[in-house]
């Protein structure tokens, strides 16, 4: 069995994130485990995290314990036996179930992937623990917003720019090493391509987000509007939001035609490593294009990509990729 061949980075990934084991799957081998290896801890330590069902304080302990364990301050096995029994998705109760085989996987990986991943998990649960404490108190009743841009720049870098930069120095180290490129600016360009991706989440999900306290668009802006958080519990508030709310989707966009340009400054043989950025930008594209014409505060509407158009998607990108102005053609027409 190859590497990458292991029932934990196949059958337990492919169940618990669809979308990005297509991603991993095109990637060159050398490469899909240790970037395989650390979603699959991030999104064991955000299950952690969004476990409503558990005491603050039981979550905060957790994952503090998980990541010691993943940056190896703590060798001890954890025990996460009474925490499945509040897990509800089958898929996620697993891989709670099997994170000390996930831990010995990253333990037995090379010393420089095992670095880059802690430091990327390190990263990604200082934002976790710090929304845990920022929203503790938020509720549908009393609606928590962070207080500036930054806060916002912030919290996508530490949970989604950061992931940028991980996948960029393994692409670097494993697929690409020789490259003669300026890292400095495809670093900077990684950070906003993640910082992009989560942006489109975070607008995408604000209803969601709104009934559980959290509002990650902060208060300055809406107070700017004549807004408080609570007021976006209401639907018909768009028509009062709807300016603001464009003002964060040119941003979103802004971050992924960075991102674009990221993908077009890699190697261009680098033909699976560039598929694999475009998909998620394209289709964040997309989104941010949907979400214009929706009244996002309609918590009975939420803005998905049909599969159907997903798939549409992957394939002209294979279908263009040869043609440098039909390749750009595809990010011209999901922009406009």
């Amino acid at each position: 069995m190859s590497p990458s061949a292991n029932p934990l980075l196949t059958d337990l990934l492919a169940s618990v994130s669809r979308s990005f084991y297509l991603t991993l799957r095109v990637l060159p081998r050398r490469i899909r485990r240790p970037i395989g290896l650390a979603y699959l801890l991030a999104r064991a330590t955000d299950t952690i995290a969004d476990t409503d069902a558990v005491p603050l304080e039981e979550r905060l302990r957790l994952l503090a314990a998980l990541r010691a364990r993943i940056t190896g301050a703590n060798p001890t096995p954890l025990d996460l036996t009474e925490y499945l029994s509040e897990q509800s998705v089958p898929e996620e109760r697993t891989l709670l179930a099997r994170i000390n085989e996930a831990l010995t996987l990253l333990q037995e990986g090379p010393e420089a992937d095992r670095a880059e991943i802690r430091r990327v998990l390190e990263t990604i649960t200082s934002g976790q623990e710090l929304d845990l404490t920022r929203f503790a108190q938020g509720s549908a009743q009393r609606v928590i917003a962070l207080d500036t841009g930054q806060d916002l720049d912030d919290y996508t870098y530490r949970v989604a720019g950061c992931v940028g930069e991980f996948w960029t120095r393994m692409c670097r180290g494993h697929v690409f090493p020789g490259a003669a490129m300026d890292d400095a600016l495809l670093l900077e360009r990684a950070v906003r391509f993640g910082k992009g991706l989560q942006l489109v989440n975070i607008l995408r999900d604000l209803p969601r987000d709104l009934e559980r306290g959290r509002c990650y668009l902060p208060a300055a802006g809406l107070a700017a509007h004549d807004l408080a958080p609570t007021d976006l519990l209401d639907a018909r508030t768009m028509p009062r939001f709807v300016m603001l709310f464009g003002e964060y989707l040119d941003c979103a966009g802004a971050h992924l035609a960075a991102g674009w340009n990221y993908t077009n400054m890699l190697p261009r043989s680098q033909v699976r490593v560039r598929l694999a950025c475009a998909w998620p930008i394209l289709i964040g594209l997309r989104t941010i294009r949907r979400l214009r014409l929706a009244n996002v505060l309609d918590p009975s509407r939420r803005v998905k990509i049909p599969r159907a158009e997903v798939r549409s998607v992957m394939l002209q990108t294979l279908l263009r990729y040869p043609f440098p102005g039909a390749w750009q053609r595809l990010f011209e027409q999901a922009r406009s």
